[in-house]
Parts: structure tokens; C-alpha cells; sequence
């Protein structure tokens, strides 16, 4: 075991300044996604709750398991645009009768959903997610009563990508709670599960033209909570197994280090040691660094998240050398062929990989996950900590609290899990010599 040691103190000058800088920019995302589970305001949820009718979220957590988290994904989508926050759509990860699972809620109480790009994206994220790990799709699905006049939606991609993920053997289970319109409409459509609450059979194109529902549903529900019992009774008769390893150790060693420390790390670039933020998520705050003694702007090693084994590349900052490069490229290799996932965390300002590098995580199969990187290497799952300024979290999954950052990427870990986890299984696909001058 090789632990990682830290100087940080709470006392070092600019600690509470910069722990005060995250809570400040943490407060201004709270709002944000507060404005979000507000819906389209209080006289409209006011309105769908007079109808017996249940929120997205409310959907959600009645469909989970009794105390199960769900990973709710970039709730303040649409943030600083036009568009309203979180894009009147509710995505995330949850466990449903003992099986992970991709969830998608679409909120009636949001106007304009059908034409509004970011919930378009959102979903079709949702169900990409999907199919890359392997977790079955539940879709909660009910349209605005007022957006059938909105006009054309931005595209057909949802269905392309619910036709990939049968094409993966991936199933699919939707419950329609109410009319759908716009790209809504091809889920109940193109699922292989439908459950329909009687009564709302309704399906509309984007136009508010009716159309006829393509199969008859494989199960009416009498209300709404009849529905999520049926969706839940649906996904046990799926008989879903993770196709991944099980975590080498239960329960797994905390970090030796308090995770409140994470608050003054993400607030000021003065505390540049990745090595302080992995020694406050991974597992007993273990780290084996891969080739210490070889360049200085990319920290590599490996350790354990929640039990699961994880290759760790931190870029620190500084210009990349080339040693730095070939560092990556061997070390991107070595988790091909163990089939160990990596995870990439990367200082705000920091320049980007070398050619070689990007080729490496081109040809990579493992797992990514991604802190502060945006999309580099296509991960899986991309998340970052707050910043100044809005965003509307078009390039990423969600802005999480710092101090959650264990959390959130141990429940990633365990549901890219949910498939097989291979790497390339020889060291040759990459053009470990080629690198740049």
C-alpha cells in the first residue's frame, strides 16, 4: 500500500478564502436547480397535483428501490439560456428491483419540451449512457398539455439511439402517464416494455396531430402508482445481472482525509497537488504511482474507488513534455490490457494531450470517467466542479459538489460495471513510439 500523504492544513494562508469561493458558486447552483425542480411554477404543479397527477421526481423516486440513491444528471441543463433549467426533463441512474438502470422523466408541468434542443440532448445522453453500460431504460413519459402547438422537434436521434440500444440486447421499458408528443412519442413506440395508465392512450406528433398507438400497451395500469408498480414488476421479470467484476473489497477503506478539504481545492488554483484531491476519494487514500520519476505535468498511478479497481491520469498543469506523453500513452495501455477503467481528472487551464495521447484514448475500450476534462477521450461519465459564471452543462453530465465527488464516481464505477469491462487485450493497437516533438 502506498499512501498518499498530505501537507494541506486549514490553517495555510487562503484556505477559507478559497473554501467560501465554492460555497459561494454552490449556493448560486443550488438556486438553479431549485428552479428546476420547481417545474413551470407553482400554479402549474399546483394545477397537475389538483388532477391526481404525480411530479417527475416524485415519479422517480416511488419507481426506486426503498432507500436507493439516484444519480440525477445534469439538473441545471439549459442553465443561463433561453431555454427553461433542466430543460423540463429528469435524468439519472437508480436501482429498480435490485437492477441499475437509465431513468428518464419528462415533466407535463414545462411548456415548449418537444422543441427545446437541451431536453432533446438530454434524453438522447440518457439513452447513449445506456447502451455504452449496459443498464435498461425506464422512460416516465407525459407531454405538456400546451406544447402539441410548438411546432417541429429539432430531430428523430432518439429514435436511431433506441434502435441501437435494442440492437445491444439492452432493454427498454416506458410508461406513459399521459399524452406525448414530439420526440416523446417514439418512446412508448420503439420500448420494448409499455405500460399505459388507462385513460391517457393518447400519442401525438409534433404538429398536435393524434396518431394511432403502434401496438396495443402490454399492461394498463388503473392510476399512476398502479403504473410504477408495473414498471417495477416489468424490470424484475428482466432477470438483469451486472455482466462486470464485483468490487475486490466490501466494505471499502474510506480516505484517510476529511472530504471538506475538496471545498478549498476546487476554490483556488494556489492548491495545484492533484495528489490532495485523490487523497480525499480514493479508497484508504492508496495511490501506486506509475512512473513518478517521468515527467512532471501528468500525476498516474493506480488505486480503488468503492472497491473497484481505477487507473487514475491527473493533469497537474504546466507544459507536457514529451516524457510526459509517453507516460500517458504506456499508462493508458497498461489499463487496456488489466481491463481496468480510468479516470481522468484535469486542473482548470490545463493545455491539452499530445496527439499521441488522443490517439491512445481513441483506441482505449476500458471505461472513462472524466473531472473537469469536459469531453476529452469520449468518457462515459464527465462531471465538474462549480465555476464562475452559468453554464448550461451542454458538454457534460452535471456540476457536483466537491465534496461529493466520491460518491457520485463510485456510483458511475458500479454502473459502467453493469457491462462487461474489456480493454483492447494487447498493447500494439496504440502507436506507443509516435509521439510529439
Amino acid at each position: 500500500m502506498t499512501v498518499l500523504f498530505t501537507s494541506l492544513d486549514a490553517r495555510a494562508p487562503g484556505y477559507h478564502e478559497a473554501r467560501d469561493v465554492t460555497l459561494d458558486r454552490l449556493d448560486r447552483l443550488e438556486a438553479a436547480v431549485e428552479e428546476a425542480r420547481a417545474g413551470g411554477g407553482e400554479k402549474a404543479v399546483t394545477r397537475h397535483h389538483a388532477r391526481g397527477k404525480l411530479l417527475p421526481r416524485e415519479r422517480v423516486e416511488m419507481l426506486l428501490d426503498q432507500d436507493a440513491p439516484f444519480l440525477e444528471l445534469s439538473p441545471a441543463c439549459g442553465w443561463g439560456t433561453e431555454f427553461p433549467v433542466g430543460a423540463g426533463v429528469v435524468i439519472g441512474i437508480g436501482v429498480i428491483a435490485a437492477a441499475e438502470c437509465m431513468i428518464i422523466a419528462t415533466d407535463p408541468t414545462v411548456p415548449g419540451t418537444a422543441v427545446n434542443p437541451y431536453a432533446v440532448e438530454k434524453m438522447r445522453r440518457a439513452t447513449r449512457i445506456a447502451s455504452a453500460n449496459r443498464l435498461p431504460l425506464v422512460t416516465l413519459v407525459e407531454s405538456a398539455p400546451d406544447s402539441t402547438s410548438a411546432g417541429s422537434p429539432p430531430g428523430g436521434g432518439i429514435a436511431r439511439d433506441l434502435s441501437r440500444l435494442s440492437n445491444r440486447r439492452v432493454p427498454s421499458v416506458c410508461v406513459v402517464f399521459g399524452p406525448t408528443n414530439g420526440d416523446t412519442a417514439y418512446l412508448p413506440a420503439l420500448s420494448d416494455y409499455t405500460v399505459m395508465v388507462r385513460g391517457n392512450l393518447k400519442v401525438r406528433g409534433a404538429n398536435g396531430t393524434e396518431l394511432r398507438t403502434p401496438a396495443p400497451a402490454d399492461q394498463l395500469a388503473e392510476d399512476e402508482r398502479d403504473a410504477l408498480r408495473l414498471a417495477r414488476q416489468c424490470v424484475r421479470r428482466l432477470n438483469w445481472r451486472k455482466a462486470g467484476p464485483p468490487t475486490r473489497a466490501f466494505p471499502p477503506a474510506p480516505p484517510r482525509y476529511d472530504c471538506e478539504d475538496l471545498l478549498a481545492l476546487a476554490g483556488d488554483g494556489a492548491f495545484a497537488d492533484l495528489r490532495e484531491v485523490l487523497a480525499r476519494i480514493l479508497d484508504g487514500s492508496d495511490l501506486d504511482e506509475f512512473k513518478p520519476a517521468v515527467g512532471t505535468a501528468v500525476l498516474a498511478g493506480w488505486g480503488e474507488l468503492h472497491g473497484y479497481p481505477v487507473g487514475v491520469l491527473a493533469l497537474a498543469g504546466g507544459p507536457q513534455t514529451t516524457a510526459d506523453t509517453q507516460k500517458v500513452v504506456h499508462f493508458i495501455q497498461r489499463a487496456n490490457a488489466t481491463d481496468t477503467s480510468l479516470l481522468l481528472i484535469q486542473r482548470e487551464g490545463t493545455g491539452p494531450f499530445g496527439s499521441s495521447a488522443v490517439d491512445a484514448f481513441a483506441h482505449s475500450t476500458v471505461p472513462l470517467l472524466a473531472l473537469n476534462t469536459g469531453r476529452t477521450g469520449d468518457p462515459r461519465f464527465a462531471f465538474r466542479w462549480p465555476a464562475d459564471g452559468p453554464t448550461a452543462s451542454g458538454d457534460d453530465d452535471g456540476v457536483i459538489d466537491p465534496r461529493d465527488t466520491r460518491t457520485v464516481l463510485g456510483l458511475c464505477l458500479s454502473a459502467v460495471h453493469s457491462a462487461t469491462v474489456e480493454g483492447t487485450g494487447h498493447v500494439g493497437v496504440f502507436r506507443a513510439g509516435k509521439v510529439d516533438q
